[in-house]
């Protein structure tokens, strides 16, 4: 890992713990797609950080790299991307706004939402970061 932070680190380390412990088993039986993030430092800016989030294979997995092959790739800056997952901007709307690209399967795009994962919070973040692994 880089060793410049992002905001959205702390949130990708969660899903990544959450997916690990095996407690996101029915979210990839509801999804079988396989994501690659891209956050950007800033909005046509350059990618700083590359993840990955199975959703397709045994429990899911996520971490930080490209997949060999993904179903749906999302762009977005860091602040876009928490703001999407607190619920403080709505995905549809950053899509139609520009503040979130799409390339893939938009049928799989559209079944990644943020209530597929724990609700982003320090008890959440604290929780998983807890997690047996």
């Amino acid at each position: 890992m880089q060793n410049n932070a992002y905001k959205s680190d702390e949130l990708f380390v969660m899903i990544k713990n959450y997916l690990a412990s095996g407690d996101g088993k029915d979210s990839v039986k509801k999804v079988g797609g396989i994501y690659q993030m891209d956050i950007l430092d800033q909005k046509g800016g350059k990618v700083v950080r590359v993840w990955t989030i199975d959703l397709k294979n045994g429990t899911g997995l996520c971490k930080e790299g490209a997949p060999e092959k993904y179903d749906a790739l999302f762009t977005m800056t860091d602040d876009d991307f928490l703001s999407i997952c607190t619920g403080k901007l709505n995905p549809q709307m950053a899509f139609i706004q520009g503040k979130m690209k799409i390339k893939g399967s938009m049928p799989l795009a559209t079944k990644f939402t943020p209530d597929l994962f724990p609700k982003y919070s320090p008890e959440n973040v604290a929780k998983y970061a807890k997690a047996k692994l």
